[in-house]
C-alpha cells in the first residue's frame, strides 16, 4: 500500500470508487465544514477538499482536510501550483501528512483573474506534472526536490491528478494523462462529463496507451440544477462541452433540478460500463445535500467497508 488510505483500499480491493467535492468556507466557520460532512458521510469513500477553487479566498485545504478527519471522514486534499513555490509545497506536504492526510490531488489551479484577488501574482514555480513527481519522490525516495539527503519519517500519500478529455487540442489530452502516469500519479479525476461520446473516445485513447492499467480513472460528474446553469457552463466554462440535447432536455423539464439529477444518475450508470473507468467523482457544486440521493439512485450504495 502506498498510503493505506480508504480510497486506495477501495481501488485495491476492486471496488468502484466514489468521491465527492467539499468546498471550504469563505471564512473560518468550521460549522460549514461539519454541515457538508454530515451530508456526505456514508455516501462516498473520500471527499475532495478544494484549494481556493476559482481563485476565491477560502479556508486552506490543509486545515479543512484536518477538520474533516476529526469529523470522521477521509479527505482528498487538493494542492494547486498557482499559489506556492516548491519550498511551500514541500513544507505543506510535511504538514499535511503529519496531520494524517493520506490523499492528494495535484492541480495547476484556476487563473487568479477568475477570483476575488485580481491583483495577486501567480507563482507556478512547478506545473501539475512536476508536482506529481515531487510528491512521488518525497514518498518513495524520501528526498526533497533536487535530491537532497534523505529525511526522516514517511510521506504516505495516494497521488491524484486531473484530466480534461474535452479541452483542445483533443488529440493530446490522453497523452497528457499518460505523462502524469509516468510522473507517478495513482488516480485521475476528470473534468465533468456531459459529452459522453467524446469521453468514450478519450477512454479508447487511454486504453490504447495502456494508461488504464497503471492509473485508476475516475469520471467526473456534475449534476445540473437548471437549463440556465447548463447554458452558462456550456458558454463560459473552459473545457466543458454540453450537447444541445441535454440543454433542451433540461429546458423542457417541469422541474430542472429533478431532471438534472436523473441525467446525472444516467451518466454514472453509463460510465460504469466503460472499460477502464474505476470510479466516479461527483462534483455537486454547493449542492452536497443531493449526494445521498444521487448515490442511492445510481446503485452505488452501500459503500464498501475495506480493511
Amino acid at each position: 500500500m502506498k498510503s493505506g488510505s480508504n480510497l486506495e483500499k477501495v481501488f485495491v480491493n476492486g471496488h468502484f470508487a466514489v468521491t465527492a467535492e467539499l468546498g471550504p468556507p469563505k471564512n473560518n466557520d468550521v460549522s460549514v465544514i461539519q454541515r457538508k460532512v454530515d451530508f456526505l458521510r456514508g455516501y462516498v469513500d473520500a471527499v475532495n477538499i478544494t484549494d481556493n477553487q476559482t481563485a476565491i479566498v477560502r479556508m486552506s485545504s490543509i486545515a479543512t482536510s484536518a477538520f474533516v478527519i476529526q469529523m470522521g471522514m477521509e479527505p482528498v486534499m487538493q494542492m494547486v501550483t498557482r499559489d506556492r513555490n516548491r519550498i511551500a509545497m514541500q513544507s505543506d506536504l510535511f504538514g499535511a501528512t503529519a496531520l494524517g492526510i493520506k490523499n492528494i490531488v495535484c492541480l495547476t489551479g484556476d487563473h487568479h483573474t477568475f477570483g476575488n484577488q485580481v491583483n495577486a501574482k501567480n507563482v507556478h514555480d512547478l506545473d501539475s506534472v512536476q508536482l506529481i513527481n515531487l510528491v512521488k519522490t518525497m514518498r518513495d525516495e524520501k528526498t526533497l526536490m533536487g535530491g537532497e539527503e534523505k529525511f526522516e519519517g514517511d510521506i504516505k500519500l495516494f497521488i491524484g491528478g486531473a484530466a480534461n478529455p474535452f479541452a483542445d487540442p483533443f488529440e493530446f489530452r490522453a497523452l497528457r494523462t499518460a505523462k502524469k502516469a509516468a510522473a507517478g500519479v495513482d488516480f485521475i479525476q476528470t473534468q465533468c462529463i456531459y459529452d459522453m461520446e467524446r469521453f468514450k473516445e478519450w477512454m479508447k485513447m487511454i486504453r490504447d496507451l495502456g494508461v488504464h492499467e497503471k492509473v485508476h480513472i475516475m469520471a467526473g460528474i456534475t449534476p445540473l440544477k437548471s437549463a440556465g446553469m447548463a447554458r452558462y457552463m456550456a458558454k463560459n466554462v473552459a473545457g466543458i462541452t454540453i450537447p444541445d440535447a441535454i440543454i433542451d432536455r433540461m429546458a423542457k423539464a417541469a422541474k430542472g433540478s429533478e431532471e438534472g439529477i436523473k441525467i446525472c444518475v444516467e451518466q454514472i450508470q453509463e460510465v460504469r460500463e466503460i472499460e477502464g473507468v474505476h470510479g466516479v467523482h461527483i462534483m455537486a457544486i454547493e449542492w452536497e445535500q443531493m449526494i445521498s440521493k444521487i448515490t442511492e439512485m445510481a446503485g452505488l450504495l452501500p459503500r464498501p467497508k475495506v480493511e
